[in-house]
């Protein structure tokens, strides 16, 4: 299938989301403090993001969007904590193994061919039943 605007890949929902875990993926720049940054020119890699990670141990490296607020509060773009006290609360089954965030760029063909099926991949190795998909 080539890249269209009008082919929007969905699939729609259909478990209980009490039983379910919940994946986040972000192309707002997250990832982990002691993983390598992005690049500001362009980047079509990824970070795998550990499941268990906190809010703390995350940062942002965009320079296309303010992101001082997240620089603030990673959960405006990355809602991991949220999604925590959602599982306490018992509205979501719990976290996957893995989350994943990349970067800015202009390279969509390579975003559509490369990047995105790496994520999926990511996402299927993570034992999430959803994603929740956050930009900066």
């Amino acid at each position: 299938m080539g890249m269209s605007r009008r082919c929007v890949p969905f699939a729609p929902f259909e478990g209980k989301l009490s039983e379910s875990l919940v994946a986040l993926v972000s192309n707002a720049g997250i990832h982990l403090k002691s993983q390598e940054s992005f690049s500001p020119e362009g980047d079509n890699s990824l970070r795998v993001v550990p499941g268990d990670v906190k809010g703390a141990e995350l940062m942002v490296t965009h320079s296309h969007y303010d992101h001082a607020d997240a620089d603030r509060d990673i959960n405006c773009v990355f809602p991991i904590d949220r999604l925590r006290e959602l599982r306490q609360e018992g509205l979501i089954g719990g976290l996957g193994d893995k989350h994943v965030g990349f970067g800015y760029s202009l390279n969509l063909k390579e975003t559509y061919e490369v990047t995105a099926p790496q994520v999926a991949d990511a996402i299927e190795r993570s034992k999430a039943d959803l994603v929740v998909l956050t930009a900066g």
